[in-house]
């Protein structure tokens, strides 16, 4: 991807682009601004136009992005606890002339910072890259196709097409404008939205704040629609001139309280300046920077700290604090023993890691708070509330019925290409769909001419007007024949029936000399669930108000209706009102989406720009007839459905459909159960309901439901509120997708709020991750890569600190291995320590970070948030692996020191070598040699924290191999355990480095102790890994009510509602 080139503003004119017009854009006629941009109006630039454009004119952002800074990562390697710790052990070690453990310790920090300082900053680069995913989209028009692409990659020429709660991308001069207003505070700081005019000219100096021609970058639009031509991108746009000024930086001082004079007492200035110091320290120290886990971490780095003190102080109070450089020493390394030195780096580099896996699987996580969210929260989120169309269904809507009250029902045949007017062939049936009988249908048979079906049709050709003009969407075939659609997907299905007939709205609404010309538009909204347009006839210049939307609310604005040829409209009556929905019910049960459509004839005067009531405009209307569209299921759906319900997680549906509609596609997907007909009356109504039913329960009436509904239809913005805060009640945690400018509230409210990528920027912007397919199974996929990330932390936080208990115990209870001067004789070395904490801790750690998912890592219930990663099973796990590995370790060292010793602990033993000390360094190098490698395959046995190390799949057949092939999947951790396990015999046998520098000798006979220890340390480990299962399968079996074998999927889902429905009336009879 190109860099942004360095602007030069010189000479730059404010209008103006970035190849200078002939004038500024809100000067020239719109046909001129096209011409002069090379823009396509129908189709767009190609692909490869618009990448040439982007490295001729640069990226389309200001070039303030900061990016990766190698200074500040540097700065955060050194500006921590762990690496202060280190600091301060290389100063005593110093301090004391202790110069072997100081250079030690000193080689350990340059390569910790340097190994953190390498991995971070690309782990950095790696969110950089992934920042500009979640960033503010555009819906461009490329290769005659809408497509999302992000802002900073619009260029001069693009077409864009802005709706309500987008963000504009670029300066752009509208080519058509609906209802369009955009709030510009941000450029000129009016307060109110200003409503564009697409079709004025304005001389060259007008301010921006008066070109209503311009929609200008940065601004939100807050209604109707548009479209227009990119023409000034960058540091070009009018918002980019003056960029500089809104990035300036306040300060971070505290401000100091005052009176209403101004003046302040001493000691306000005095808790202004400790406020600001705590603050630079906290910083420093990372407790107040980051995402909630990576401060709980660095608060736990400096409660380890404080533990290093305590413990360096105990060991010197076991020595009666004598000033010996030897329990000095000691006293250091006791210290170090307790510092997971690579923490934050291995959390950091996992959770980036994480998400560019969930990027690969069409998740965009947009930061990495938002990421450990998901983390711990979609790890275990008990409900999901879902979108239907798009995101359960393809989103690729065909109208398949269509009645005509006067004439009857069409039928369209089966097609594979949805936006092809010219596939699929048109039955037609004299009957109301409710007396028609569709399972005979064979919807492969030959259908009429469509000429035939339209010849002295006056009621069809109404019904088309109604459906090719109340319509936004561009369906037409292009220069190659092939045929592209773009808009929403309801309005392409529908416009696409029209144009079988030939009644399109590109051919009838544009052009030099259109038929019909466009007056005003009323976009749709979710409180009315209408959307009308008045349109005129150009040959009789007779103005007409068309409108189409929800059955329920256009019948409600309806008072006419024909009901057969050549008669005139009968009185809409409430016994017709009934007779339509019967008929839509008819077609909902097929699972179709279903509109009204009507129209009237308008007498009233308009002028441009002048607000018109809407209700006055939808009232006393003519209804048309219905529009049934099919939009079916993604074929993953019902599988990623059954899959949350395996992992104990309940979806609703929350959708504006029909509550027919809703049911037949939540019943096909699973979000129902399939034997409603065992479901008592109570839960079954419960189950589906309309949102006007919905919204008219109080709270105390809601929570006293058997159960909240599985399906909401009708839904509209509040009813998502409503059911997130019931779920809240319900102590549940609850996911939430959108993608409206009216669903931010819920996505706010909600734990995990998901936008859609084809959403609006403020739903985007209110959520915490965006799925870039708007997809259902994609949420899973984000649950899964979640629990997966969540898993991992906990591995390898478990893994750190069982070794740094394991660490600590050996150096605290060797405290009672006394030499002749009655000073203490560590059984492990300050530079073993060192070692072992690198060698064994960072990049084992970083391969647990990358581990894959456990086989049943979507079969758990979901857990308590209130711990995090610190459960109650870690910490236990923490000290019982702990206090093992430093018992089998300690046992080696008395072994090798005492019965196959001389029992001497030498002179001078952990200072220097001399014939003294030999037992005590052999008893040294065992103990230090069986903590490396428990240390090791700790981290293998890590991969899962309850399956054997020898069982982790548990479908496999290979009994005796399926290890081999575990430890060698994960090549990263293989490889990292591998180099651990053989650069510790260098150590113990290169002359000097052993007895110089690690304090101990190499060994022969011990390593039959080493062997039989690490024999001891597997059986131990899985013998606890086995009362664990033993536990939590007896646990699980009582929750479980004491059932045990298969249970269908379907039934263990809906269990408790089914249970409930058999249970309640005997309860009521024992009441």
């Amino acid at each position: 991807m190109p860099k942004k080139k360095q602007d030069t503003l010189e000479g730059h004119v404010s209008g103006q682009s970035n190849k200078a017009l002939s004038r500024p854009a809100h000067a020239l006629p719109v046909s001129k601004v096209i011409d002069e941009t090379n823009c396509n109006a129908d189709d767009g630039l190609t692909n490869s136009e618009a990448q040439s454009r982007l490295q001729e004119f640069g990226r389309n952002d200001f070039g303030d992005q900061e990016g990766v800074q190698p200074g500040k990562i540097l700065l955060r390697q050194v500006a921590n606890a762990m690496t202060l710790v280190l600091i301060l052990a290389m100063g005593v070690s110093f301090g004391i002339k202790s110069w072997v453990e100081g250079g030690v310790v000193a080689a350990v920090i340059i390569l910790n910072i340097t190994v953190g300082f390498w991995q971070e900053f690309n782990a950095e680069k790696t969110m950089d890259s992934l920042r500009s995913l979640s960033s503010p989209t555009a819906s461009a028009v490329r290769d005659g196709k809408i497509v999302t692409v992000p802002t900073p990659e619009i260029v001069p020429g693009d077409m864009v097409e802005m709706k309500t709660g987008d963000t504009i991308p670029a300066d752009v001069r509208l080519i058509e404008a609906v209802n369009f207003e955009t709030d510009e505070a941000l450029l000129t700081g009016e307060s109110l939205p200003v409503q564009k005019d697409a079709d004025a000219v304005f001389d060259d100096d007008t301010g921006p704040g008066d070109r209503l021609n311009i929609a200008f970058s940065s601004s939100t639009v807050t209604k109707g629609r548009a479209r227009g031509v990119v023409f000034a991108t960058g540091s070009y746009t009018e918002i980019g001139s003056i960029a500089a000024a809104l990035n300036k930086k306040g300060t971070r001082r505290r401000p100091v309280k005052r009176k209403s004079d101004g003046t302040a007492k001493p000691h306000h200035y005095a808790k202004a300046w400790s406020l600001t110091a705590a603050d630079v320290i906290g910083n420093f120290l990372g407790v107040n920077v980051g995402t909630p886990l990576q401060k709980k971490l660095s608060r736990l780095a400096i409660l380890l700290f404080g533990i290093a003190v305590v413990c360096a102080i105990i060991v010197l109070a076991a020595n009666k604090f004598v000033d010996n450089q030897e329990v000095i020493i000691y006293a250091v390394a006791t210290g170090l023993s307790m510092i997971p030195a690579s923490l934050i780096v291995v959390l950091t580099i996992t959770m980036a890691a994480g998400t560019k896996r969930m990027v690969e699987r069409h998740v965009i996580v947009r930061n990495l708070k938002s990421l450990e969210a998901l983390g711990a929260v979609t790890g275990w989120f008990s409900d999901i509330c879902s979108d239907k169309t798009g995101t359960l269904t393809q989103g690729k809507m065909v109208a398949k019925k269509a009645w005509v009250p006067a004439k009857g029902t069409y039928s369209v045949g089966n097609t594979n290409d949805p936006f092809n007017a010219k596939v699929g062939s048109i039955s037609f049936k004299a009957a109301p769909p409710r007396n028609i009988d569709f399972a005979d249908e064979n919807p492969n048979e030959k259908g009429m001419k469509n000429e035939d079906l339209l010849e002295n049709n006056t009621h069809l050709v109404e019904y088309l007007k109604v459906a090719a003009l109340a319509n936004l969407a561009h369906v037409h075939e292009n220069d190659k024949g092939e045929w592209t659609a773009r808009g929403d997907p309801t309005e392409i299905a529908i416009q696409v029936f029209s144009s079988r007939f030939n009644w399109n709205r590109l051919c009838l609404a544009t052009g030099d000399n259109p038929q019909w010309k466009q007056i005003a538009e009323f976009p749709f909204d979710s409180d009315v669930k209408k959307m009308s347009v008045i349109f005129e006839e150009t040959k009789t210049s007779q103005k007409y108000v068309f409108t189409k939307g929800a059955v329920e609310r256009i019948i409600d604005s309806c008072t006419s209706i024909f009901l057969k040829e050549d008669e005139k409209p009968a009185q809409m009556s409430d016994e017709m009102r009934e007779h339509i929905l019967e008929n839509m019910e008819a077609l909902a049960a097929l699972g179709l989406r279903v509109l009204a459509l009507a129209s009237k004839t308008y007498e009233g005067a308009y002028k441009k720009n002048e607000d018109i009531d809407r209700k006055a405009i939808e009232t006393n209307l003519t209804f048309r007839g219905l529009v049934g569209l099919y939009d079916p299921p993604r074929p993953e759906s019902a599988e990623a459905v059954r899959s949350c319900q395996r992992a104990g997680i309940q979806v609703h549906m929350l959708t504006g459909d029909h509550p027919g509609t809703a049911r037949a596609i939540a019943g096909e997907v699973g979000i129902l159960p399939s034997n409603m007909g065992q479901v008592s009356k109570t839960v079954a109504s419960a189950m589906v309901m309309t949102a006007g039913e919905f919204d008219k329960l109080s709270d105390d009436e809601i929570d006293s439901l058997p159960l909240l509904p599985l399906v909401i239809a009708r839904c509209a913005p509040n009813t998502k509120v409503r059911m997130i805060e019931a779920l809240h009640r319900r102590k549940c945690f609850a996911a939430m997708t959108g993608d409206g400018v009216n669903d931010s509230p819920s996505l706010k409210r909600s734990d995990v709020g998901i936008g859609m990528g084809t959403g609006s920027d403020v739903a985007k912007d209110a959520s915490d991750i965006v799925l870039t397919d708007d997809n259902f199974a994609s949420i899973l996929n984000a649950i899964e890569e979640g629990r997966r990330m969540f898993d991992n932390i906990q591995k390898f936080i478990l893994h750190l600190l069982a070794q740094n208990i394991a660490q600590a115990c050996i150096l605290l209870i060797g405290l009672v291995f006394k030499d002749h001067r009655n000073l203490s004789v560590f059984p492990l070395a300050p530079v073993e320590v060192m070692w072992i904490i690198m060698v064994t801790s960072g990049l084992p750690d970083m391969g647990l970070g990358f581990e894959r998912a456990a086989p049943d890592i979507m079969r758990r219930p979901p857990q308590s948030l209130k711990r995090g990663v610190f459960t109650l099973e870690v910490m236990v796990d923490m000290t019982v692996y702990g206090l093992w590995v430093a018992a089998l370790s300690l046992a080696a060292f008395c072994l090798v020191l005492y019965p196959w010793g001389n029992g001497s602990l030498g002179d001078n033993c952990n200072d220097s070598y001399n014939d003294t000390c030999d037992t005590v360094f052999r008893a040294r190098a065992t103990c230090f040699a069986c903590l490396t490698w428990f240390s090791l395959f700790l981290a293998w046995e890590m991969v899962d924290m309850r399956r054997s190390f020898f069982r982790m799949q548990p479908g496999s057949k290979k009994y005796f191999t399926q290890w081999m092939i575990d430890v060698w999947r994960n090549r990263f951790l293989f490889w990292s355990i591998m180099a651990g396990f053989i650069t510790i015999f260098p150590v113990l046998y290169i002359p000097v480095i052993n007895k110089v520098v690690f304090r101990h000798k190499g060994i022969s006979w011990e390593w039959g102790i080493v062997f039989v220890a690490t024999f001891l340390f597997f059986m131990g480990v899985e013998t606890w890994k086995w009362a664990k299962r033993v536990f939590f399968r007896r646990r699980e079996r009582k929750m479980a009510g004491g059932r045990r074998g298969s249970v269908d999927l379907e039934e263990k889902a809906f269990e408790r509602y089914l249970s409930f429905g058999v249970s309640s009336d005997e309860e009521k009879e024992s009441a």
